[in-house]
């Protein structure tokens, strides 16, 4: 018997009763678009933790107001961070270029194009720290600090909805009540800490922290020299003893300040990635164990309704592995179909679920893991192989005679 011939003979079993085989599907439906569609949200959010992160090296460190949980002081008011501790953590050796901010209050304005942007006061090191370069202009220098002079780097959003195709270099902009001179405009940078860091205007901070009347600075940035690990335990050790803040156990509930680094995220990032790796697998396996006992079921009832069939063929000249592998190929057919249904309903769901949240979080972007589809499929196919070969047996070991005059 030709392989073509046992294909078709194949096919045609499958789509004999299309309602059937669809319900004999649906546990490998259900398995492999689960797959599917947890892969593409890990994927998906895998892009928007690694975009928080993507501007902070190795060796920097973020270093926030406030408690773990309890925001920082642009939400609570937290007053931790004084310029007094600016000062001492400048005598660690073990850390570099570090950067104190202040927000500044306002919206932004240009000829009746109003923006509402994230105003920060910045050091010059800030750039570095923040991997920020300009597409136009240049960045705010050592010069504008210590002149406290009034000039401003746009953000590439804040730009776009102040100026549009106009040139912004030497535009007077209004931020509150004060003016400010552009100087730049930053190339786009998406996000960073769930906020768009595009959407902000950079300002020297000598003039923020004169203009806000600020005591404290709304967080810091800076790098470490050397040993990371050495380096943080260092900032730690010294924020606490400056405000008596007893924790030998290192639990940050307790500290009034929160350290972001890249570590941290990455740690955050493998921790997700296995969770769901874990759960992925979990709902696969179970998903299509039950559609592979479905399989072998249907398949043994396929085999009892055509013995008559099975019979005639042998008697024709089919060898037992003629028939054999005419339900083995059936088996894998259902699930191979299965499997297709499967991805194509996954990714469906997958994109859905993308829109609605891109509506609420502007960094998540759609994205599906094709070695996590590959997996499903194979894994899909398998069990087709494996739960078919009970049924196909039994088929191939049908007696010509016995089977023609069963009934």
């Amino acid at each position: 018997m030709l392989l073509s011939d046992t294909f078709q003979s194949a096919f045609t079993g499958v789509t004999r009763n299309v309602s059937r085989s669809l319900l004999t599907m649906l546990g490998i439906i259900i398995g492999v678009g689960a797959v599917v569609l947890m892969s593409s949200i890990g994927s998906s959010m895998q892009g928007v933790i690694l975009s928080q992160i993507s501007s902070l090296g190795p060796r920097s460190m973020v270093i926030f107001p406030g408690q773990e949980g309890g925001g920082t002081a642009v939400s609570t008011g937290f007053d931790s961070l004084t310029f007094d501790d600016v000062n001492a953590l400048e005598q660690l050796s073990s850390i570099t270029d570090i950067a104190p901010n202040i927000f500044l209050a306002g919206e932004a304005s240009y000829e009746g194009q109003t923006a509402a942007p994230q105003t920060i006061g910045v050091e010059e090191t800030f750039f570095n720290n923040q991997d920020i370069s300009t597409s136009v202009g240049r960045l705010i220098e050592k010069g504008d600090n210590e002149g406290a002079r009034a000039v401003a780097v746009l953000g590439s959003e804040v730009q776009e909805k102040l100026f549009g195709s106009i040139d912004p270099l030497g535009k007077r902009i209004q931020i509150g009540n004060n003016y400010f001179t552009v100087i730049g405009v930053t190339n786009p940078l998406g996000s960073q800490f769930f906020q768009s860091a595009d959407n902000r205007i950079y300002v020297p901070f000598s003039l923020a922290r004169n203009l806000s009347g600020q005591k404290y600075v709304s967080y810091l940035t800076m790098n470490s020299t050397g040993n990371f690990e050495l380096a943080l335990d260092e900032v730690k050790y010294l924020l606490r003893q400056r405000h008596d803040i007893d924790n030998p156990e290192d639990d940050p509930k307790k500290d009034d300040f929160v350290v972001h680094t890249s570590e941290e995220a990455g740690q955050i990032l493998g921790s997700v990635s296995l969770g769901l790796t874990l759960f992925i697998t979990m709902i696969a396996t179970i998903s299509l164990l039950v559609g592979g006992i479905g399989i072998m079921n249907i398949m043994l009832v396929s085999v009892t309704e055509r013995t008559q069939e099975i019979g005639l063929r042998k008697a024709l000249g089919a060898r037992g592995r003629d028939i054999l592998r005419q339900f083995l190929i059936e088996s894998i057919l259902l699930t191979v179909i299965g499997g297709l249904i499967g991805i194509a309903m996954g990714t469906g769901l997958a994109m859905m679920i993308a829109l609605i949240i891109r509506s609420i979080l502007d960094t998540y972007a759609f994205s599906l893991s094709v070695p996590a589809m590959i997996t499903a499929f194979l894994m899909a196919s398998v069990t087709g192989l494996v739960f078919g070969i009970s049924p196909a047996r039994r088929a191939a070991a049908l007696h010509p005679i016995e089977a023609l005059r069963y009934e």
